[in-house]
């Protein structure tokens, strides 16, 4: 019997959901359920039922109730039976006397900008869906079964393994796949580092750069982190004003957003403040792989694992709709992360870190990634002698490696300026929404221009929009 019921699951029409209540019995009352299910349009004209064995035992109720119950509908013209094709809601030309049918509008879509420069978001037309579908198949046919089930928290061995491969070649990175914890981007790195009000492994107060991402602040701020802004400079953070705090945030290989990598000199001098504090470096590496003019700056924690955590995702290198990062982690604080994760964390897609570790080792990602850099480079080059030749008056910055390029503005013009490129469709963002609210860095008027957000057909008309917005 249990062998017949598999054989014929496939048969099985949708599941469906009956109220039997009323007078006359449970034939009476099933009666009525499908009756009022199809007046009221919840079984559509054509809509398969169960088979009679299968609702009976959803039902709780005898295969000839079902069955009986089907009849009748079935003369009455409700319900259509033909070998072969089981039982199905009639077909009717005409809607029923008491049926409300009301077409379904989609809420309207808000519409977006014409032109979209903000900072942080690669081209996601360029994101490789003939690769990614192929690493994604090939990663679930080798799956084993217990891919399926609640997992490590660490992440999928399959990928740390890629990854300190992948780290070590391309950005210099020393680690092995146990110090390496697979999270959901750079944002729920510092979720697990520094918990909820302190209960995190690592504490404040944290020194940042005096430009940075506000969000990252907002979410620091939320934990109860006291940030302390350090000034820069032409050779990156101040990192010799640093003093008792209790760990510091840099983007070394390229600062955000205003460009340019960490010194050689101050690499060296914040490993050793660190070492000397008994404290931590965070390096968030967002943008590593995409250096234009100069040689590839290699990750600060390669200087001392046991010092810095390396914090790196593929929200730039691939896109950020698929929700993967990781951290490199000195040995101490492993076991913590793997705590603040808890055995019901909300991971990333397991099935996701298959097909990225697939799209590692097949070589796909390098693929990817040079392709992006020569066709970024080719953009970048493009605004830049735009400016050169139509908005002379405005430098540009940081546009040695990665996705977004500073625009320095006449004093007193950034603010107009943001506001009449939204009049004209070009969406990006101004230099001050960057600034931390505490820093006494003189303020400089500009733009943060995000180069590689438009797709390729659309760039143009970005960028000559952005030409007739500039002072």
């Amino acid at each position: 019997m249990e062998e017949s019921w598999v054989n014929s699951a496939e048969r099985i029409g949708a599941d469906l959901h009956l109220e039997l209540s009323g007078p006359g019995g449970r034939r009476a009352a099933l009666i009525r359920a499908l009756r009022e299910a199809v007046r009221g349009g919840r079984l559509a004209p054509g809509t398969r039922l169960p088979p009679y064995r299968s609702l009976a035992a959803d039902l709780g109720v005898a295969r000839n109730t079902v069955a009986d119950a089907y009849a009748e509908l079935v003369a009455e013209g409700w319900l259509t039976a033909r070998q072969g094709s089981g039982t199905r809601v009639a077909d009717r030309t005409e809607p029923l006397r008491h049926a409300v049918r009301r077409p379904v509008e989609a809420p309207p879509r808000a519409r977006g900008p014409r032109h979209d420069l903000r900072q942080g978001t690669p081209d996601a037309s360029a994101f490789p869906r003939a690769a990614w579908l192929a690493s994604y198949r090939r990663a679930l046919q080798r799956a084993p079964n217990e891919v399926f089930g609640p997992g490590d928290p660490a992440g999928r061995r399959e990928l740390r393994e890629a990854l300190t491969e992948y780290l070590a070649r391309a950005r210099g990175v020393r680690t092995e796949p146990d110090r390496i914890v697979i999270c959901s981007g750079f944002a729920h790195a510092l979720r697990l580092l520094f918990g909820q009000g302190g209960d995190g492994a690592l504490r404040g107060p944290l020194a940042v750069e005096a430009y940075g991402l506000r969000f990252h602040r907002e979410l620091l701020a939320a934990a109860g982190v006291r940030t302390v802004p350090l000034p820069l400079d032409e050779d990156g953070a101040r990192v010799d004003l640093l003093g008792r705090e209790r760990g510091v945030l840099l983007t070394p290989a390229h600062q955000f957003p205003t460009g340019g990598p960490l010194h050689a000199s101050r690499r060296a001098a914040v490993i050793d403040w660190a070492r000397a504090r008994g404290t931590v470096v965070l390096e968030d590496d967002y943008d590593g792989e995409f250096r234009y003019d100069r040689k590839p700056v290699g990750a600060l924690q390669g200087l001392d694992p046991e010092r810095v955590i390396h914090l790196g995702s593929v929200s730039k290198s691939l896109s950020p709709a698929l929700r993967l990062g990781w951290m490199v982690l000195p040995e101490r604080y492993v076991g913590d992360v793997l705590a603040a994760k808890g055995d019901r964390e909300a991971w990333a897609s397991v099935p996701d870190q298959l097909g990225l570790a697939d799209l590692i080792v097949s070589g796909a990602y390098d693929r990817q990634v040079r392709r992006m850099r020569q066709r970024y480079r080719g953009r970048r080059d493009r605004l830049v002698a735009a400016l050169a030749e139509h908005a002379p008056r405005v430098g540009v910055t940081g546009v040695a490696a990665g996705l977004h390029a500073v625009l320095r503005l006449p004093p007193g013009t950034e603010r107009a300026t943001v506001e009449a490129a939204a009049r004209r469709g070009v969406v990006l963002d101004g230099l001050a929404d960057f600034r931390h609210p505490e820093t006494d860095m003189a303020a400089h008027d500009g733009l943060v221009v995000g180069y590689a957000t438009p797709s390729e057909h659309a760039y143009g008309a970005a960028l000559d929009a952005l030409l007739g917005v500039l002072p």
